[in-house]
């Protein structure tokens, strides 16, 4: 509970008696005297006045001119360069031209995700700052820090969680003002007042805040929030985890792999692929349900009031940078059979026996022995090819400022690679992996590897089109078949499954670099260092960001 509006002079929470008020803060007893110290807040929640903010756009007849340039200068030849070349931007404004009538009117994009703000690995207090993304500016200036507005500053030892809806409040609030409302705002471009508006076009965030701000568990069998309760998932009882495979259900009818059941997981699959469910879907969905926390909807979302939030195409962006990072994780830690990172060890050739598929690589009994071996797989690296894998990344050279030094993250002897960052997977995945892994594998793993790399490196393209996207959808389709068809079933954790949903995303709401989480992490990065005295870090990081507004 928040103690504001109506709830601002409350001492105690009415639900469970939780005082304000931090304990040492009463009247405290002396020998000598009496003395009463100044009550202190148990959590304080910041929060950073949104309408001026948006206001001081205009204040500037540059900024100004350019909070116009989605519609007076962008090209428009049907690309996929900018959010407003979206379905999702053009839905908006053809569900309300009342809104779209007036071009000054602001798109924002909605970031959150948590940072330690110590410094210092072995803390685990973290605090979650909520920043807003004016897409009104053209591509050289709205994914740029000083156009990013931080909107909440939000306290928890262990992370918000579910009750970011709380925290959220004052926000939502303000957010429902500007579209019902707008404020009056100074053009200085035009020299003229007009009635400003705002609305949310999407959430950007990583996977696990998916989660607290959708309100659907992105954990256990029906993880994926797009394919919704039509989640295709199974339990490996060795593994002791869900895996998400049946691929094939994205197929063209009557494909030849739907059929085939060896070479897949033991089953014919006949199914046609899900279809995501709408904002109204949505809303029905939780009425229906009599205790919403038995089933993978844990809360209704308070982002569902605000009018415009359950017509829009997309609600909550998957971020191709975690998601680039576990993949890259999983190809390289399962190649090398790096301990604790591969995907293949005994847990997983049992889970292979039980259900009854490639018998050549069961666990077989060691001759003379009471033990048993693993066939070799042939995505496994011999030893020789472990060493010239890695020596081809331990020699690298790269530019300075291109990347971390690889050659750091490469241990020859141990025979592994440990402490990559998301952008150096990213790197990795994209330049340096389809040129290591040449000659290190079979024809046929290696070529569903390099294409994979290929995918990613069109995903994150700057400008696409349609035709681009139609083979981008066919062949992400095809080439996670082809892995189901070689990697073990606990290689396809969820992380991997939402590859098969980020071509439509695409289409939907146009490149990927507006709606990832690097420029994010990195803002992160700046509010980090603004924390100069540790007993108070949000008091630090809400003053040195005062100074830099």
């Amino acid at each position: 509970m928040l103690f504001w509006k109506n709830k601002e002079h409350e001492d105690i929470y009415s639900k469970c008696g939780a005082s304000r008020w931090k304990e040492h803060a009463n009247i405290v007893e002396d020998d000598s005297s009496i003395y009463s110290k100044k009550k202190k807040h148990v959590k304080i929640l910041r929060w950073f006045p949104l309408k001026p903010r948006l206001q001081r756009l205009f204040m500037s007849s540059k900024t100004a001119n350019f909070m116009k340039w989605h519609e007076e200068g962008r090209t428009k030849d049907g690309n996929l360069r900018h959010p407003a070349d979206s379905e999702c931007w053009k839905n908006l404004d053809a569900r309300y031209p009342d809104f779209s009538s007036e071009t000054r009117n602001i798109r924002l994009g909605l970031a959150c995700d948590g940072f330690n703000r110590f410094k210092t690995i072995n803390v685990t207090h973290s605090t979650w700052p909520i920043i807003l993304i004016p897409y009104n500016l053209p591509p050289w200036m709205c994914m740029k820090q000083p156009n990013f507005i931080l909107s909440l500053l939000i306290p928890d030892p262990k992370g918000p969680r579910n009750n970011i809806d709380v925290y959220m409040e004052p926000l939502i609030n303000k957010l429902k003002e500007l579209w019902e409302d707008g404020i009056e705002t100074f053009d200085a471009s035009m020299n003229e007042t007009f009635r400003m508006r705002a609305a949310i076009l999407w959430t950007i965030n990583d996977f696990p805040a998916y989660a607290n701000l959708s309100g659907w568990s992105t954990k256990g069998a029906y993880a994926c929030p797009i394919c919704g309760y039509d989640t295709a998932s199974r339990w490996l009882t060795h593994s002791r985890k869900h895996c998400y495979m049946c691929h094939r259900r994205w197929l063209e009818p009557n494909h030849s792999f739907q059929n085939d059941e060896q070479s897949f997981d033991g089953t014919c699959e006949l199914r046609s692929e899900p279809i995501p469910p709408s904002g109204s879907n949505i809303l029905r969905q939780l009425e229906a349900l009599d205790s919403i926390e038995d089933g993978p909807w844990k809360k209704k979302s308070i982002l569902f009031s605000l009018p415009y939030w359950e017509h829009l195409c997309l609600r909550h962006n998957l971020d191709v940078m975690h998601i680039e990072k576990n993949v890259s994780d999983n190809i390289l830690g399962t190649l090398i059979g790096q301990e604790g990172k591969s995907k293949d060890n005994y847990k997983a050739r049992l889970d292979l026996e039980d259900m009854g598929i490639r018998s050549v690589l069961h666990p077989k009994d060691r001759p003379g022995s009471s033990t048993k071996y693993l066939p070799k797989a042939c995505y496994q690296m011999t030893s020789s090819e472990k060493d010239a894998f890695l020596k081809v990344l331990k020699k690298m050279k790269i530019p300075d400022e291109y990347s971390c030094n690889l050659s750091r993250c490469v241990q020859l002897k141990q025979r592994k690679i440990i402490g990559m960052k998301s952008y150096d997977c990213h790197l990795l995945i994209q330049e340096f992996l389809p040129i290591s892994i040449r000659g290190s594998l079979p024809d046929n793993v290696a070529s569903v590897i390099i294409d994979l790399c290929y995918f990613f490196k069109e995903l994150c393209s700057k400008v696409l089109n349609e035709h681009d996207l139609e083979a981008l959808d066919s062949q992400v389709v095809t080439l996670l078949c082809e892995m189901e068809k070689n990697f073990p079933p606990s290689f396809f954790t969820i992380m991997v499954h939402l590859l098969i949903h980020l071509p439509s995303e695409v289409k939907i709401a146009g490149p990927v670099i507006y709606r990832w989480m690097y420029p994010i992490e990195r803002f992160l990065l700046v509010l980090k260092s603004f924390v100069r005295n540790r007993a108070h870090p949000e008091g630090s990081i809400a003053e040195g960001s005062g100074d830099e507004i």
